[in-house]
């Protein structure tokens, strides 16, 4: 059996019931952030993760790779037994924060806890920022619109 000495991660199920030794099983960090990402992303009003910074590097990764990075924006601790998570997120204009906040919270821990056994103990939100739609410079009715008026003379 191969192992790598890199990745940091937790010993899950050391022995089993009876007392014996059937091996171990480690979950490392960055399982549990690409867990936690996916949730996030899959809850509604949630536009993106992780801050201007982040979001620019990773999308020139992306390009680069021609793969998504899910754990971005995200932050974990991993214990033996329990795990906290650190999420920054931006927000869609219109969404209550604090129910989104609320959503998160439990998609996370159902997919944390589910997936890898772990006791998720705390997930910190950070809003970062406010999506509103249509702000993009990428929109192209923009030519067709008329000029603005001046509200003073």
């Amino acid at each position: 059996m191969a192992t790598n000495d890199s990745q940091s991660g937790t010993a899950l199920g050391a022995s089993d019931t009876t007392g014996g030794t059937r091996g171990t099983t480690v979950i490392a960090d960055n399982v549990v952030s690409t867990i936690a990402g996916i949730a996030v992303r899959e809850t509604d009003g949630i536009h993106s993760l992780g801050g201007g910074a982040s979001r620019a590097m990773g999308a020139v990764k992306d390009r680069v790779s021609r793969s998504n990075d899910p754990g971005r924006g995200v932050k974990v601790e991993v214990g033996e037994k329990q795990t906290a998570i650190d999420v920054d997120i931006v927000v869609e204009y219109g969404i209550p924060i604090l129910e989104a906040a609320k959503n998160i919270r439990t998609h996370v821990t159902d997919a944390v806890e589910t997936m890898t056994g772990l006791e998720v103990v705390e997930i910190n939100i950070k809003v970062l920022d406010v999506y509103v739609p249509g702000s993009d410079d990428d929109d192209d009715d923009d030519t067709e619109r008329a000029p603005a008026k001046s509200r003073v003379q």
